[in-house]
């Protein structure tokens, strides 16, 4: 504990904390659509568990431009199952809106984001400076992703699992199940 600088004889007194200082855990929040949820979105939140005690995983839609494979009540649950062995340490949620405002609703201190490749980080830059000036006291931490994962996406997965293509080791295992029912029931719907 940090300590003034004393006059022979005076006691020693610890240097108060400011007002504005917190003994609280920061709440961290990883935003995406995790449309699904990747073996990368995993690596990076399981990471995260090891800077932050707890880690929400919020799923961002528009419920007006919202095209996504799963809804957003079954993206929460993939989350949830790929989770389930750390309990309340990650929270799976869903929003719509500004990234801030959900954030400060909830709490929230920091932002985590995940950065694959140089083009990434143009945008998450923007979208950070962006984010400062709406809600100054949120702040971004910036995660690389897990080598193995550089060019994995959601929306590349879910091109690939499509076309039939092998994307074994880029999703969990109950994912890849889903893709299939999903699959195969689009296709049905496509005959019809």
């Amino acid at each position: 504990m940090p300590t003034r600088k004393r006059a022979k004889g005076s006691p020693v007194r610890a240097v108060p904390a400011r007002e504005t200082e917190t003994l609280e855990e920061p709440v961290a929040i990883y935003p995406g659509s995790f449309d699904p949820i990747t073996n990368g979105h995993i690596d990076i939140i399981r990471r995260a568990l090891r800077v932050f005690p707890r880690v929400t995983v919020a799923v961002a839609y528009n419920p007006n431009k919202d095209a996504a494979m799963f809804t957003p009540a079954e993206r929460v649950a993939m989350i949830r199952q790929a989770f389930a062995d750390v309990g309340e340490r990650v929270v799976a949620d869903s929003f719509t809106g500004l990234l801030v405002d959900y954030a400060e609703r909830i709490g929230a201190q920091v932002l985590i984001r995940g950065l694959r490749a140089v083009s990434d980080f143009e945008y998450e830059f923007q979208m950070t400076m962006m984010n400062r000036h709406l809600k100054p006291k949120i702040e971004t931490v910036f995660m690389m992703a897990g080598e193995q994962y550089f060019y994995t996406s959601s929306r590349l997965v879910k091109e690939v699992a499509t076309f039939g293509g092998d994307v074994r080791n880029l999703v969990p295992e109950f994912v890849l199940q889903r893709f299939g029912e999903r699959i195969t029931k689009k296709a049905g719907e496509k005959r019809v």
